[in-house]
């Protein structure tokens, strides 16, 4: 007695490879980022800033960093400013002053292999300033007030500052790594002012593996149902 052969449906086979290579030419793990990434100091340590400049406001006492770098999945990899997060080194000779409040800030221009082409940083070593501004400002008005002229975009991403990047602004760039690369401890959070998102897959890669493994479960599934 001749035995049926299993046949998986057409449509099914379709949508699975499809799906496949949506997933493979996903570009959301290659891509690295050039952009100035907003740092908060804690304790002498750096963290990725959950908001950004425009919008933070921080605490007299405070220590605020920035760094420009190239960097995968922003936060994730971000490279963090390479001078300590310490505030009596910045704003330690700066007196306190009525109705005013002290932000030490650190602004690291970055490495030269991170430069777009045909700029340099500014500087090699991080600039550090004490910006004394009214108690109600933003880390995008203490920064204004020591390192003009900032650039912003359209969706408030900083962009430049001290006028560093001339152009551009959170461009993706294929294929790249950071070269200066952050510290394994204390690994930042997922950012809300950077482009690129969160440290990991995004979730259209997430909900694609999802439905290629329920497609795939339902193949089987159906190639089982036809032998019997």
């Amino acid at each position: 007695m001749s035995r049926r052969r299993s046949r998986v449906p057409v449509g099914l086979l379709a949508a699975l490879g499809l799906l496949l290579t949506l997933f493979a030419a996903s570009p959301a793990l290659a891509a690295g980022y050039r952009y100035w990434s907003f740092w908060q100091g804690a304790g002498g340590t750096w963290g990725y800033a959950t908001e950004g400049p425009s919008t933070a406001r921080p605490a007299d006492g405070a220590t605020l960093g920035f760094r420009f770098s190239v960097s995968k999945d922003a936060a994730a990899e971000a490279a963090r400013p390479r001078a300590a997060a310490d505030f009596e080194a910045v704003c330690g000779a700066t007196p306190a002053a009525e109705g005013r409040k002290r932000v030490a800030l650190v602004v690291d221009f970055g490495v030269p292999e991170d430069a777009p082409a045909g700029e340099t940083p500014p500087q090699d070593a991080p600039r550090t300033a004490c910006a004394q501004v009214a108690p109600d400002a933003t880390a995008a008005e203490a920064l204004a007030s020591v390192a003009k002229p900032l650039r912003y975009n359209g969706a408030a991403l900083l962009c430049a500052i001290s006028g560093y990047p001339r152009s551009g602004c959170g461009e993706p760039i294929a294929d790249a790594e950071p070269k200066a690369s952050a510290p394994a401890s204390s690994a930042p959070s997922a950012p809300a002012h950077a482009s690129g998102g969160g440290s990991g897959p995004s979730a259209g890669l997430v909900a694609g593996a999802a439905a290629v493994a329920a497609l795939g479960a339902a193949a089987v599934w159906q190639s089982r149902r036809r032998r019997r």
